[in-house]
């Protein structure tokens, strides 16, 4: 028997702040359900879906113990499109055949966008 991954968790106070980063930044469709504390956030091509859940008050956010890497082909246009957007990426690092750039989301988490997947 075998499993995909196919869904993501993040703790967060800042549901509203999460679900309008994701939205704009990354094109997910925010997915809000009545009576479900929840808001999925689900990517408009091919990947894993986001769930937002309200973090608990002893939570903390920003925990560097996970990344989100987001695949895109090319790492300098995105970076470029998203700082005249007001999200600024670090420093574009490359590596073995392809370049990714480091950022943090409105809770802190680690985020990074890779062209890795891309690489020949």
């Amino acid at each position: 028997m075998s499993a995909s991954l196919g869904q993501l968790v993040i703790y967060t106070s800042k549901i509203d702040q999460m679900a309008d980063f994701y939205a704009k930044f990354f094109g997910f469709s925010v997915v809000r359900a009545e009576g479900d504390r929840i808001v999925e956030l689900k990517p408009q091509t091919s990947g894993m879906a986001l769930l937002l859940h309200p973090a608990a008050s002893k939570q903390k956010e920003g925990q560097v113990l996970v990344k989100l890497v987001f695949d895109v082909e090319d790492v300098s246009a995105f970076c470029d499109a998203t700082r005249a957007d007001g999200l600024d990426f670090g420093k574009i690092h490359r590596a073995d055949g392809y370049e990714f750039a480091n950022a943090k989301d409105p809770s802190k988490n680690s985020i990074q966008v890779s062209s890795r997947a891309f690489r020949k």
